[in-house]
């Protein structure tokens, strides 16, 4: 049985993940962390171009994609709390009765190990993760329906509220 304290908390955060600010701000998280993906792999081919082999520390190519990689795995770490939040709000069954949730949630999870375990020649493999990370501009997508049908809904009890003021107008 949930506590009243529980319940209120977990109104309280449902309330504000519905919310259009949430959606903006997961859409500027899924952009920043698909910009950094982007910027990863163009300075990983400027370098393969230009024969810098040495991305130890010091060099700028080391450092940039050092910085790009911890900015990866934060990014992921937000995105797993998200996921934790959305799984505890809903519950597992009814979280996972939606197959994009579901393939969200792996894509998420995978990210983070591969940003925080693998390193070396296990992350270049785990680099073809950013395939899936990709995954998230449909992330991006769908922030958006979400932003768009809450427009709707809107809209249409501003509508239902005018019809309705119409109807009395019209019986005076």
């Amino acid at each position: 049985m949930l506590s009243a304290r529980h319940a209120a908390a977990r109104a309280e955060t449902r309330a504000f993940l519905e919310t259009k600010t949430k959606h903006y701000m997961v859409m500027g998280l899924v952009a920043l962390d698909v910009l950094a993906i982007l910027a990863d792999v163009f300075i990983a081919l400027m370098a393969c171009d230009m024969r810098l082999e040495d991305e130890k520390e010091g060099t700028w190519v080391g450092v940039t994609r050092g910085a790009l990689h911890v900015t990866a795995a934060v990014l992921s770490g937000v995105f797993l709390v998200e996921l934790g939040v959305m799984i505890w709000l809903g519950g597992l069954g009814e979280f996972f009765e939606e197959w994009f949730y579901c393939f969200d949630a792996f894509v998420i999870v995978t990210s983070f190990v591969i940003d925080v375990v693998a390193h070396g020649t296990l992350e270049e493999i785990g680099s073809l993760i950013i395939v899936l990370r990709l995954w998230r501009v449909v992330k991006i997508v769908d922030e958006l329906g979400v932003s768009a049908e809450e427009r709707t809904q809107e809209m249409d009890r501003k509508l239902a509220v005018l019809e309705r003021r119409v109807v009395k107008l019209e019986k005076r």
